[in-house]
């Protein structure tokens, strides 16, 4: 049965999984690129990273995607649905390469970019978002890719299958945080931790079977 999956998902030591402000130019705001500089330093983004711990698990981010589901903040910077001519950070064929839904209180039409990559444009509830990007994956895994609020949102509805998480060691203090609310979600999921010598700790929580 096809799975609902996050991957390479980073957040500091405090939980934080994006720092403040966000903006055009800090899309990450006072984090900047910290919480992914293990993913940068391998081969998954440069032909000339590494090829260890860290490249296996980045990796697993795109095997077996049929579709992505994606918070408005992913998608831009604030603001962005005031300009109908903004069409993401990625350039005209982004990585996705899959149709992606994403989540906001402004739908517009869908946008088709190069590289299979559609996006589409959405008011729902998380399982409503799943049921359509299930439809559109063609019996592949769909990806919830984030920003926190919206993997912490699927995890409270119990709709997260499998979820990689990357501690940082850093401290940011402030900003969205992942795991507000989620009190005991543990429970419902085996737990496995892998140190890597970058620094970074992958924590994956795969489902338990009922």
């Amino acid at each position: 049965m096809p799975r609902t999956r996050v991957h390479n998902f980073s957040i500091s030591l405090d939980g934080f999984a994006t720092g403040e402000p966000q903006s055009l130019e800090a899309p990450f705001g006072h984090a900047g690129q910290r919480l992914h500089r293990w993913m940068m330093a391998t081969r998954f983004w440069d032909e000339a990273g590494s090829a260890g711990v860290d490249y296996s698990f980045a990796l697993q981010h795109s095997e077996g995607i049929g579709a992505e589901i994606m918070g408005a903040n992913k998608f831009g910077p604030p603001g962005w649905p005031d300009d109908p001519d903004w069409r993401g950070w990625w350039g005209e064929n982004p990585p996705f390469h899959t149709p992606v839904f994403v989540l906001t209180h402004h739908p517009r039409p869908d946008l088709v970019m190069e590289g299979g990559n559609t996006f589409h444009f959405l008011t729902a509830t998380p399982a409503e978002a799943l049921a359509a990007a299930r439809e559109a994956a063609g019996g592949l895994d769909v990806r919830i890719g984030g920003g926190p609020s919206v993997v912490r949102d699927f995890l409270t509805a119990g709709l997260i299958d499998h979820l990689h998480v990357v501690v940082v060691p850093i401290v940011l203090g402030r900003g969205v945080r992942l795991w507000d609310g989620l009190e005991g979600i543990e429970a419902g999921y085996d737990v496995e931790a892998v140190s890597s010598p970058s620094g970074v700790t992958h924590l994956t929580f795969t489902r338990r079977a009922d």
